[in-house]
């Protein structure tokens, strides 16, 4: 399970430091692909099959299943950590989720995700600010969190 917020710094080569816990949790090897809402998400090795068996239920008959299937692989990349803790995102994912120099990395349940961090402060700020309506909506409350 991967937690928490931590802020790096990514280098002109697009080199990121990503938390040792979460290097833990996600192995030598690693998927980061384009995420939801302007960041990237990166899987373990064994978090990416499950993922990629459910996606593959998806209806290929349907216009928007296809398209979201389409985005969210081909812009995936297995990535290695190298001994400083450091990965390389290739340019295309630092493009997608305009990252430039101050990135946040969050542990988000089941997988890590890598935000430019205004584009983190502006969305938190705005999702923080509603958490309580947000959670009304979708937590079910029976569930003693």
């Amino acid at each position: 399970m991967f937690i928490g917020e931590y802020q790096h710094t990514m280098d002109n080569k697009g080199r990121l430091f990503i938390p040792a816990r979460f290097r833990e949790g996600l192995g030598d090897h690693f998927v980061v692909t384009k995420g939801l809402d302007r960041c990237l998400f990166a899987y373990s090795v064994e978090e990416w099959a499950q993922l990629e068996t459910k996606l593959k239920k998806l209806p290929f008959a349907k216009a928007d299943a296809r398209a979201f299937v389409r985005l969210f692989f081909s812009g995936a990349a297995e990535l290695e950590s190298d001994k400083q803790g450091r990965i390389v995102v290739p340019s295309n994912l630092r493009q997608y989720a305009g990252l430039d120099k101050d990135v946040v990395v969050l542990g988000v349940s089941s997988r890590v995700e890598i935000w430019a961090k205004d584009e983190w402060e502006r969305y938190s700020l705005q999702a923080g600010g509603n958490y309580e309506e947000i959670a009304e909506k979708i937590v079910d409350f029976d569930l003693d969190l």
